[in-house]
């Protein structure tokens, strides 16, 4: 009986290591997974969190128009119409919206329990660092916030442009153009350019229709658009006006988009000849390019 009785003792607890092995206990979640309903924030999630974090990005950022990281990067990821339902069907443990978030969705997102962080447009390179950190952190990885930010920085300081600036008009969708305190205003700053649109008063958003730029044109046009309006074969035939495409992408959002939008901007302004660059039509100098360049923005990383 003592030998059953042992062989029955070693069997029942061979039979409970087996099960323990079979079915292990959950491990902890370390970092929180996230649905991100913007596509700014997608971009810089894309770089400072875990790709099994991600349980979802905005659909903008599967549409090329609206993307503001590479394509092949941003279908990796799900995709989310944003919908109350299609959130709480992925289950994360955070949201990530911009400030222009519904209300009615917010308040729903809240009768629900899911907790929303949401992030404003970057205004400029210090609020750009801030949200990037505040990504990072939240991904639960700071390290690569600042590995972002360092990159970010190491680009402007590439494509910083301290002689005279040249005038140039950044024609966005719809005609509009952008205001003084925006980020790709800054931008332009940096890498050489002086706002024609800035110059005769035109703020955030203001439409600026095709007769009054060949009625009074810069010495650049940079078209961040495909409408007729900003692809005119006239804008290509005017004298002394140089027209360059510049992907609308690169004018949405901070984060990564930053550096490339530097590059890009620096390399048209490495490409416009010191006489255009110096002179308006006619040979008249602007008279915003006798003062000192615009203040760029400071180095050291910013979304």
């Amino acid at each position: 009986m003592v030998i059953r009785s042992g062989l029955g003792r070693v069997v029942a607890v061979a039979l409970l290591a087996l099960a323990s092995c079979a079915q292990p206990p959950p491990r902890a979640k370390v970092h929180p997974t996230i649905v991100s309903l913007n596509p700014c924030t997608d971009a810089v999630l894309a770089e400072v969190a875990d790709p099994e974090q991600i349980l979802a990005v905005s659909h903008y950022s599967h549409d090329p128009r609206a993307s503001s990281m590479p394509l092949a990067l941003a279908r990796r990821f799900r995709a989310t119409g944003g919908t109350v339902e299609e959130v709480l069907a992925l289950d994360p443990d955070v949201v990530v919206a911009g400030s222009f978030l519904p209300p009615a969705t917010a308040q729903a997102f809240d009768r629900l329990g899911i907790r929303v962080e949401t992030f404003g447009i970057v205004p400029d390179l210090a609020e750009n660092a801030a949200q990037v950190r505040r990504l990072a952190a939240l991904a639960g990885h700071p390290e690569r916030g600042e590995a972002l930010l360092a990159r970010i920085g190491a680009a402007l300081a590439e494509t910083r442009f301290d002689g005279r600036p040249v005038t140039a008009l950044l024609w966005q969708a719809g005609g509009i153009v952008p205001g003084e305190d925006t980020l790709v205003a800054r931008l332009l700053a940096h890498t050489g350019f002086a706002s024609h649109s800035a110059v005769r008063g035109l703020g955030q958003g203001a439409y600026l229709p095709l007769e009054q730029v060949l009625a009074d044109p810069p010495a650049v046009v940079l078209a961040a658009g495909g409408e007729r309006m900003l692809t005119h074969p006239v804008l290509r035939a005017l004298a002394g006006v140089r027209y360059e495409r510049l992907e609308p992408t690169l004018t949405f959002c901070g984060g990564p988009t930053i550096g490339r939008a530097a590059e890009r901007l620096a390399e048209i302004r490495a490409s416009i000849p010191l006489p255009l660059a110096g002179r308006g039509r006619g040979g008249r100098e602007r008279h915003y390019l006798t003062g000192p360049p615009p203040t760029p923005p400071a180095s050291g990383g910013g979304v």
